[in-house]
């Protein structure tokens, strides 16, 4: 990505480093895209447009793009609107408002991307207060507040006049205001500061990112119907980014929580049903052991270059043995000598790949490439070893949960004869990725934004005879750690370079919209 130079270094979710310029005391200079999915809802949409035609952003670096999800009567724009606003319809083989918004995005042409709901009224200073932060970098996902309302008799000039006067909520009844679930997570977590998991309140109705973080990510998985915002933002921090909620950014949204409604629950199941198979890190979706779930929860990377069948074969056969099951392998090699339709002679390279392809070809948990992707994204975290030094059955479930408890980014793992295994989240590397200068290896940077330790030999190979788990060690800051093996190649491979809509295997953390038009999922707390 490009953005701003040198990128801060923030640790965690912890952006108190950055410091936004007051509103209404700055120049901004990037052109911004508002992008409004909406189906039908003709009224509600009016008065959105109306609280957007009295930004203070500038009107000449914003565009407005209303995208019509097949409404009937089709949807039109008001008199009362922003100077550059445009309909767009949505094309054909989806429904929803992630395919909505991705026909959205392909139209805008601004640097930032405001995802809006066509019922929101939202204050003078939304988009400034959100816009204010992506001029720092380029890494942040800036969410605006909301409060709900039973939608009263309004009209366009009124909310108009209100929010250009800075007080839009005199358009409703102060005690018929309802708080959203959302913002007291955020007060309770200093701001998401304090989040582990700051995905989880970025549900939506009013989200803005830059477009190089928005392309990273390849836009919203169309496939998820309900939970979309979810699941879009789990991704947007696996890609490393941080979230940076801001209270500035006021706004009512038009209508009660979708989960408050006659078919509430059933709109959560739904939620669940989606995202337990595309957030691994909900590991409460994921109870039924015997299930295969799209995104796996780790990835398992071994270098078979070199290495004979039996190796390769029980290398492999000790992870799908493990404790923890929703995980994938990939064998990077040359598996290239396969191709062309040659003859493989026993005793060589390609006959013992031949073996193993034969052997795991059907299995889908296992795949094959000429080098692992940059990092394991969306799967969480990625565990690389030496091929002849498998992880023991309870490891990767062992290391995982330290790894969580410690809130460390890398954890380097002594094995035979002087080599070392790694496990990485991938959110830090992603980070580190994006972070890293010249010379610096990954390793370095995950150090200073997440924290890496060196487990001693054993520890996490299986659980004490007493059946308590180990006591978990603080996170180090190492001063020189081991470089992750594969984790920072530079060429993606095809198995892994997917987009959204075919996201290797997931589990997701419900956490939808509490509007009518999103997600519609209550949400567990934060684990903090």
């Amino acid at each position: 990505m490009t953005g701003v130079e040198p990128r801060p270094r923030i640790r965690h979710n912890d952006y108190s480093p950055l410091t936004p310029p007051p509103l209404g005391g700055w120049s901004p200079t990037l052109g911004a895209s508002v992008v409004i999915p909406a189906h039908g809802g003709q009224h509600r949409l009016d008065l959105t447009l109306a609280a957007l035609a009295a930004q203070t952003y500038p009107a000449h670096l914003t565009e407005v793009i209303v995208v019509d999800d097949r409404s009937d009567p089709p949807l039109r724009l008001p008199e009362l609107r922003p100077e550059n606003t445009r309909i767009v319809s949505v094309p054909d083989g989806g429904w929803g408002a992630g395919h909505a918004m991705n026909a959205g995005i392909a139209a805008a042409e601004g640097e930032i991307v405001q995802r809006l709901d066509a019922d929101m009224v939202i204050s003078r200073e939304h988009l400034e207060a959100l816009f204010r932060w992506h001029h720092l970098t380029d890494y942040l996902v800036t969410i605006g507040g909301k409060r709900f309302a039973e939608e009263p008799a309004l009209t366009p000039g009124r909310v108009h006049d209100a929010v250009r006067h800075g007080s839009p909520e005199d358009l409703f009844d102060p005690s018929a205001l309802v708080s959203s679930s959302t913002e007291e997570t955020i007060r309770r977590l200093d701001g998401l500061r304090a989040s582990k998991n700051p995905y989880q309140v970025c549900t939506g109705p009013t989200v803005s990112l830059r477009r190089a973080l928005l392309d990273e990510v390849r836009g919203f998985d169309p496939e998820v119907v309900r939970g979309q915002d979810t699941e879009f933002a789990y991704r947007l921090a696996q890609a490393g980014a941080v979230f940076v909620p801001d209270p500035e950014a006021r706004a009512v949204h038009l209508g009660l929580p979708a989960q408050r409604g006659e078919h509430g629950r059933a709109i959560v199941r739904l939620v669940e049903a989606h995202l337990a198979h595309r957030v691994p890190l909900r590991r409460d979706l994921r109870k039924e052991p015997g299930r295969r779930w799209r995104v796996p929860y780790v990835e398992v990377v071994f270098d078979v270059t070199g290495a004979d069948e039996p190796r390769i074969v029980a290398a492999v056969d000790a992870v799908l043995r493990g404790t923890l099951t929703d995980v994938a392998v990939t064998l990077t090699g040359p598996w290239t000598l396969l191709d062309g339709g040659r003859r493989w002679a026993p005793g060589t390279e390609a006959f013992d790949l031949a073996l193993v392809r034969a052997a795991f070809g059907h299995d889908a948990r296992v795949r094959f490439a000429e080098s692992a992707a940059p990092t394991a994204a969306p799967v969480p975290f990625r565990y690389t070893a030496p091929i002849d030094a498998p992880p023991a059955p309870a490891l990767l479930e062992r290391a995982v949960k330290a790894m969580l408890e410690e809130r460390i980014g890398l954890l380097v793992l002594e094995a035979p004869g002087g080599r070392t295994a790694t496990l990485e989240r991938t959110e830090a590397a992603a980070r580190a990725r994006l972070l890293a200068a010249p010379g610096e290896t990954i390793a370095d940077v995950i150090a200073q934004t997440h924290g890496v330790r060196h487990a001693a030999p054993g520890e996490f190979d299986e659980a004490p005879t007493t059946g308590r788990e180990p006591a978990a060690r603080p996170a180090t800051r190492s001063a020189q750690p081991a470089q992750p093996a594969q984790s920072t190649q530079s060429t993606r491979s095809t198995q892994s370079a997917q987009p959204a809509g075919t996201a290797r295997a997931g589990n997701g953390t419900p956490g939808g919209s509490d509007g009518p038009g999103g997600n519609g999922a209550a949400r567990p707390e934060d684990r903090a």
